[in-house]
């Protein structure tokens, strides 16, 4: 890090917003899939605080830069490209010309790299049709600055247009609202127009170029998927629109316009990212039975907890995943029933006992705010934000008297600091000011629950009454002493919803050891190497290889090369990796796969591995 300078009210971005900030953003870029580059333009309106300020800096990666122009002469800017960061990219300093007017506006004229780690450039046999080829980013955390020079913090937000040219027979879409139809030219390419009039940070710039059709979900939204699963995509995601309605009750009105959904090809590395007006999500949510569209009511609430309302800095990420899975589970306690909120609650606190055996629980990535100096925020990524924090809020709202209390404090909070970035202490101040005349908010102990490591301070008391026939059930088969045929029945676990099997297949992975024996009877009678629920058959397999089937190891080397998802790939790695015979499997299996893997995945997967990346 020698060298590096990075904001001080960012840890991870070069920018001095405190002195020139980006007010708008308009990019004009050409998508060419022969070179996987995009190439073009950003223009960018900018505020300078002070006549005093002759600079302003950004944040690139692996970009090539061209020109920089002041579109308000013309007059080409001299410019300094510091040297390339391997964790943070480069700085780009701009000389800005010299004037008493505080409002500026700069066109720099680049092209993307073909590694630009926002990008993934899909070619046709990796997609459903097999005909075309297929495009999209990922710019949370901090990739957006791969494809866009830009201030690449949350602590910036602004709004943003963009003019995409692309081959003529895909379809582009944006996180951004399309302004009219797309123009064909005479070069064989459509250009498409987009306009995002909510401010926003840079790492919800999104964009999909591919052979993509869409279903109506309700009056506000649709589906885009390829033409082959557009159909499953529509049947998933139906109750859509009662998911932002019920939103909208908890937290106000939804300012967005649209919410497209997008099913993503299956290398994307994660659940669902909330990209405004088009919340991207992996196809490991076709379950064919809506169990696990609880994904779309997550990235729903982002469109307040997160979108509306962000994270100052990626330190205080948790106020945007911890707000965001207690509005993920307020939706579906409204319209599931409180049992079932408490009940994935429950489910929560089982992931995130798993994600503390891999980090430890002195691990200083397990506070609720955390230190990123010199990290780059990928690498702190974890359940810890999300169900960490949903405990402390869980426990806010009994302290402070339940839902009654803390659904007002929280509407109202969404309210106050709508369109800003905040950190933990804006939050802090605005509780306590809220609550002042509740005396149980004396006892909160903010130091305890912000900065200790390890599991949540405390745990707060949870309906168990949908967790215990199915952690007795899960007990019944951690004590059956493997002697003669087992008295369970083919029929066990009909009895269960999807949710409630989840559970069962968690607390046999907590079990001391499981053996073989245990698994094969498993398989005889329940069948759970044909299910269609990745949630289930993702801890049946980890459960296969704890138990050191190797039966199941070609099941599992086919999951994670068709899916990207880290939820998945990442501990399924891990746990194939530790068991010493197929660890070989292990390594074989992703060094013949990464180039398919999106690089957030490839990189996280090559360090569980203990491989350089690009061994």
């Amino acid at each position: 890090m020698t060298g590096i300078s990075l904001s001080q009210s960012d840890p991870n971005s070069y920018s001095n917003p405190d002195e020139a900030v980006v007010k708008n953003l308009h990019i004009s870029l050409n998508v060419d899939f022969d070179k996987h580059v995009l190439s073009g333009f950003v223009d960018l309106e900018i505020r300078k605080k002070n006549e005093a300020v002759n600079q302003i800096i950004l944040d690139t990666s692996l970009i090539k830069l061209q020109s920089v122009i002041n579109l308000l002469d013309n007059s080409q800017l001299s410019f300094v490209l510091d040297s390339e960061d391997e964790k943070f990219g480069s700085k780009l300093t701009v000389d800005l010309p010299k004037t008493n007017d505080l409002d500026l506006k700069i066109r720099i004229n680049y092209e993307t790299n073909a590694r630009a780690s926002a990008l993934q450039w899909l070619e046709p046999d990796q997609t459903a049709g097999g005909k075309h080829p297929y495009m999209f980013s990922q710019c949370q955390p901090i990739h957006c600055r791969s494809i866009i020079p830009c201030q690449d913090t949350p602590g910036v937000k602004m709004p943003y247009s963009a003019e995409i040219s692309a081959p003529s027979d895909l379809t582009v879409v944006m996180s951004a609202l399309k302004q009219g139809s797309p123009v064909v030219s005479a070069n064989g390419t459509k250009k498409y127009t987009f306009k995002q009039d909510v401010p926003m940070p840079s790492y919800l710039i999104a964009i999909a170029v591919g052979n993509l059709t869409s279903k109506p979900l309700g009056p506000r939204s649709n589906v885009w998927a390829e033409p082959e699963f557009v159909e499953a995509a529509a049947f998933e995601f139906s109750e859509t629109e009662k998911m932002i309605a019920t939103a909208e009750e908890l937290c106000g009105e939804y300012v967005w316009g649209l919410y497209d959904v997008l099913l993503m090809p299956p290398s994307f590395p994660y659940g669902g990212m909330e990209n405004p007006c088009l919340t991207f999500v992996t196809p490991t949510l076709l379950a064919g039975d809506r169990s696990l569209a609880c994904v779309v009511a997550h990235e729903i609430s982002h469109s307040w907890t997160g979108n509306l309302v962000t994270n100052r800095n990626f330190e205080h990420f948790w106020l945007n995943e911890g707000f965001t899975m207690f509005l993920e589970r307020k939706i579906l306690g409204r319209m599931q029933g409180e049992a079932a909120r408490q009940f994935a609650a429950l489910n929560g606190l089982n992931d995130l006992r798993e994600c503390f055996k891999v980090l430890k629980e002195d691990n200083v990535l397990t506070k609720l705010v955390v230190d990123l100096k010199g990290i780059h925020p990928g690498e702190a990524f974890s359940s810890c934000p999300y169900e960490k924090g949903f405990s402390f809020l869980f426990y806010l709202e009994q302290l402070v008297g339940g839902p009654e209390s803390f659904e007002p404090f929280l509407k109202k909070y969404l309210n106050h600091f709508k369109y800003k970035s905040i950190d933990t202490d804006d939050f802090k101040n605005f509780f306590l000011e809220y609550f002042s005349e509740n005396e149980a908010v004396k006892s909160i102990e903010w130091t305890k629950w912000l900065d200790t490591c390890g599991m949540p301070y405390k745990i707060p008391s949870y309906d168990k009454s949908l967790a215990e026939a199915c952690d007795k059930f899960a007990s019944d088969w951690i004590n059956w002493d493997c002697c003669g045929e087992p008295t369970f029945t083919a029929d066990d676990l009909t009895k269960f919803t999807p949710p409630q099997r989840e559970q069962f297949l968690s607390q046999l992975l907590l079990a001391d050891s499981f053996p073989t024996r245990k698994v094969q009877a498993m398989q005889k009678l329940y069948n759970l190497n044909s299910v269609n629920n990745c949630e289930i058959k993702f801890r049946w397999l980890r459960l296969c290889l704890k138990a050191k089937w190797t039966d199941a190891v070609p099941l599992v080397k086919d999951f994670v090369t068709k899916y990207g998802r880290m939820k998945y790939v990442r501990p399924l790695y891990r746990d194939l990796y530790g068991w010493e015979e197929m660890r070989q499997e292990a390594i074989d299996t992703f060094e013949k796969n990464k180039h398919k893997m999106m690089h957030v995945s490839a990189a996280m997967v090559a360090n569980d591995l203990k491989l350089p990346l690009e061994s």
